[in-house]
């Protein structure tokens, strides 16, 4: 073996000046800088916050307060029905929501839609918790059956009363 160095020899001896070097320059890092986890304080005495805690103490700064979900399901029922079984739409009208237990009370024009809302009672509850976020509808109570009060979608539901033509008066005679 001959004494003269091939290129990948000359490779590593550079390098490793170069490293020997670099210590003795203070080139190198011997810490690495800590991560910072979780949120620190600022110089001014301010700590960063996300979004939906920011959003929640400027509401409650200012007095104001969030929609409840209840009222959300009520006023929109309507549209929860047309999603989850269109032919209860204009029969079934809410009456109460208890957004503790999740309970959503609806009361039918008919027994027959009744049964018909105990049947498709699961496809309604994904519905509402689908359509009014933050519902959290557990469960449907159907409640006695009440005529429903005429709305939009109840009036072209109905059909306009028809005119009677009037008749005479029918007698009755007994046989003799």
């Amino acid at each position: 073996m001959t004494g003269e160095l091939s290129g990948v020899d000359l490779a590593r001896q550079a390098l490793v000046a170069a490293r020997e070097a670099a210590k003795k320059n203070g080139g190198t890092q011997t810490k690495k800088p800590k991560r910072r986890t979780g949120p620190g304080v600022r110089r001014d005495g301010r700590e960063p916050l996300g979004l939906g805690a920011a959003i929640g103490m400027m509401m409650t700064e200012r007095g104001l307060v969030a929609p409840a979900a209840g009222g959300s399901v009520l006023a929109r029922l309507d549209d929860i029905l047309a999603e989850a079984t269109p032919e209860l739409t204009g029969h079934v009208r809410a009456v109460g929501f208890d957004a503790d237990t999740g309970r959503l009370d609806v009361a039918p024009d008919a027994p027959a839609y009744g049964t018909q809302l105990r049947w498709s009672a699961p496809k309604l509850i994904a519905a509402a918790n689908e359509k009014v976020s933050g519902a959290n509808v557990r469960s449907v109570h159907v409640l006695a059956p009440a005529p429903v009060k005429v709305g939009p979608a109840t009036a072209a539901a109905t059909p306009a009363p028809q005119p009677t033509m009037p008749t005479a008066p029918v007698e009755r005679r007994t046989p003799r």
